[in-house]
């Protein structure tokens, strides 16, 4: 489908004391040395990693720096490690009854978890991690271990946090206000300008080559929020296409959106997704994501963004990304459930494009008109260089 990196949540065993559900939550870990015997051996991860390699993916995994289930390991070989209140007993500070918390004041419970991240990269070659509610950890933890592990290779770094600050550490993070302000346009309660102004503060607050992870469902979204479906409605396509085409986006597709998935998996006991049947939205995100894979401007540290300015019509949001005439890439899209008929502004587009997805040609310069059905979108590419 044109995806390049898998994420793998929590792969290590999760405790038993405190655990929620059947299966308890991936994260409240009980060691963070070894995976969890359900997924399979060391081997076969090993394996699973090197094969991803041959087809030219990488492999990050989640990480949960903040805290350890109650029987980790730690609580017995280092209870140290661990915040204590004013009893002296293990706790959690945000409500979350199934963790501890870990004490980062604690020179050498940071070594350790500095030391069992590199355990993972040393033995098997993964190349990244995406960081659990990262901005719990203090930064200059991150920008330290960042440091020490990409001395062993080089890793992709992905935060689960929205703070501009982490980006001194990591390679992106979380769109969470771009995911509820997306989700409020569906509902009536934003418009196109609102969007346009949560990009340009992502775009703004970046530092050179950096990107924002955009999304139109996760984990914690699907079991606890709903199904994009269910948030969406029928504008979930238009916005997973937006966060595709956005060049300041890392897209973030969810296991399952390709079939589509509508259902809310649950998250402390067994739910697998239903593979059956064929993938309806695989292609539709494959034709997606090869602009990304085709066209330099996604590999540029920075690239130029307009938006509203194709058409003037309120209910069409409109970028184009890149320099006009060399290799830019365009789009429309339908914020409304009411059919719009409208026209491009041409002159912001010279020469020749193409639809990306039905790769028919056309000249806009002449003020193209145009008809969107409810919820419908248009992405095109300059093809005349």
């Amino acid at each position: 489908m044109g995806i390049e990196i898998l994420w793998f949540m929590p792969l290590t065993p999760i405790s038993i004391k405190a655990r929620k559900g059947t299966l308890g939550s991936y994260y409240a870990a009980s060691d963070f040395a070894t995976i969890n015997p359900e997924f399979g051996s060391e081997q076969d991860f090993r394996e699973l990693v090197d094969q991803a390699h041959r087809l030219g993916l990488k492999v990050i995994i989640d990480w949960v720096a903040n805290h350890t289930g109650w029987d980790h390991t730690w609580t017995r070989s280092h209870p140290e490690f661990y915040l204590k209140n004013d009893a002296g007993q293990f706790f959690e500070k945000n409500g979350w009854e199934d963790v501890i918390d870990l004490d980062y004041n604690s020179k050498a419970m940071r070594q350790a978890m500095t030391e069992a991240m590199a355990g993972w990269v040393r033995r098997f070659n993964i190349d990244g991690f995406r960081c659990d509610m990262a901005m719990l950890v203090p930064l200059d933890f991150w920008v330290e271990t960042r440091n020490a592990l990409d001395r062993i290779k080089p890793l992709v770094w992905l935060a689960e946090c929205e703070d501009p600050a982490y980006y001194a550490a990591f390679d992106t993070m979380y769109g969470w206000e771009w995911m509820h302000a997306t989700s409020a346009v569906y509902r009536g309660q934003h418009d196109k300008f609102h969007l346009e102004h949560i990009l340009f503060k992502y775009r703004d607050r970046m530092p050179r080559g950096r990107r924002i992870c955009l999304f139109t469902s996760n984990h914690d979204e699907n079991s606890w929020n709903g199904t994009e479906f269910e948030r969406y409605g029928d504008s979930a396509l238009l916005f997973a296409a937006l966060n595709i085409i956005l060049p300041l986006s890392i897209p973030l597709i969810y296991s399952g959106q390709e079939l589509p998935l509508r259902h809310r998996l649950k998250f402390f006991d067994k739910d697998e997704i239903p593979w059956s049947g064929s993938p309806d939205l695989a292609d539709f995100y494959d034709g997606l994501l090869e602009i990304r894979k085709t066209n330099p401007l996604y590999g540029l540290p920075e690239v130029a963004l307009s938006l509203n300015k194709l058409c003037d019509d309120p209910r069409i949001l409109s970028l184009q990304a890149g320099i006009p005439g060399q290799r830019d890439v365009a789009g429309i899209f339908n914020l409304s459930p009411m059919e719009v008929s409208s026209q491009l502004n041409g002159y912001h587009l010279p020469g020749v494009y193409k639809n990306i997805l039905t790769r028919e040609s056309f000249n806009p310069a002449s003020n193209h008109p145009f008809k969107l059905s409810p919820w419908e979108f248009r992405l095109f590419e300059n093809t005349s260089v």
